[in-house]
């Protein structure tokens, strides 16, 4: 494709990130040439410099600068796939049908490619999620890489566009349970304090960000209100809390984010809990010592959503990766012994 082109964003493609679109129109594209030709202003919407996890919605114009014409070579996905990987992914479905994929996404798997991510992630391994449809499943939204739980994959266009909107008009909800230092005061609230990434910050998984008192947002232009709902489920003396926590915004690193402004970093989180980080758990910080994993101990463990075709209400439930099942069993908790929903009194 040769020449500077002004295209628009049609209805049929709806709204969707602005490398998504870049690549699902221009397929021999790499993430990284799309967020280079960003970075150095070649592509721009409606004639403004924009990023590539910027939004893009139908009759927005975008300049799509001179592209190659060929794709890259490289080898077909599912040869990058090993038999393990592909066995590994499916056994992580939860639930299907011809529109959704349920995932329990493992610890340590990163959602999507990325700065240091390498080849071995969610959105490459979905090739192995098929199931017979021409096209691979995709990610309508991300967990991070050592957060383990349930992940929504749409298998057409058509439903993601509709999961998409449900997430950003909040219409779903997400339950995560967490292993946290020390035991909140009080044990149920709200925690609303603005988020904005750290200066000199990495991408991805090595970004981190810091949280902004609410009446100081004014201050901070870059920072972005977020809103956690939390509830304490079980105590271990000061030690620490089995917690619930309802993201009702979703920022990046919102919740690991949240806990540890307030004194109570998730456990296995050395990001967000590291030896500098004040805590209310005895000076434990986020390693627990002893048995107990050094794994991060949050999980996305239930999520309530609209099924886009039938309008049905439906809501799944990811049982505790291995480390943190281990650890339960340590302190003597059992799944069944909290609600499923802890949070229905504060609606």
């Amino acid at each position: 494709m040769s020449g500077v082109k002004l295209l628009t964003v049609s209805e049929d493609e709806g709204a969707q990130r602005l490398d998504k679109w870049f690549k699902r129109r221009f397929p021999q594209l790499t993430q990284g040439h799309v967020e280079k030709m960003c970075r150095t202003g070649q592509i721009r919407v409606d004639g403004a410099r924009a990023k590539a996890a910027d939004r893009v919605a139908p009759g927005q114009t975008i300049r799509v600068p001179p592209l190659p014409d060929t794709e890259a070579p490289s080898r077909p996905a599912e040869g990058r796939i090993s038999a393990a990987d592909a066995k590994m992914i499916q056994n992580a479905v939860l639930w299907k049908d011809e529109h959704i994929i349920i995932l329990n996404k493992p610890p340590g798997l990163p959602s999507q490619g990325g700065s240091g991510q390498g080849e071995r992630h969610v959105d490459g391994l979905a090739e192995a999620l098929k199931f017979g449809y021409k096209e691979k499943p995709k990610l309508v939204h991300r967990l991070d890489k050592d957060t383990s739980g349930l992940l929504m994959l749409a298998r057409t266009d058509r439903v993601a566009r509709a999961l998409s909107e449900a997430l950003r008009h909040r219409n779903t909800r997400k339950i995560y349970w967490a292993l946290v230092a020390g035991v909140p005061h009080p044990r149920q609230g709200s925690i609303k304090y603005g988020l904005m990434k750290a200066p000199g910050g990495g991408r991805g998984e090595g970004e981190k960000m810091v949280c902004v008192h609410p009446a100081k947002m004014a201050d901070f232009p870059d920072a972005k209100r977020a809103h956690t709902d939390f509830f304490t489920l079980w105590f271990l003396g000061t030690r620490m809390s089995w917690m619930a926590l309802e993201p009702v915004t979703g920022r990046t690193h919102q919740l690991r984010a949240h806990l540890a402004e307030l004194g109570h970093p998730i456990i296995g989180d050395g990001k967000y809990g590291g030896s500098t980080q004040e805590n209310m758990g005895d000076g434990w910080g986020a390693q627990a010592g002893g048995e107990m994993s050094k794994k991060m101990h949050l999980h996305a463990r239930s999520l309530s959503v609209q099924h886009p075709i039938t309008k049905e209400m439906m809501t799944f439930t990811a049982p505790l990766p291995e480390h943190m099942a281990r650890t339960w069993k340590l302190l003597d908790w059992n799944e069944t012994d909290v609600p499923a929903d802890p949070f229905e009194a504060m609606r």
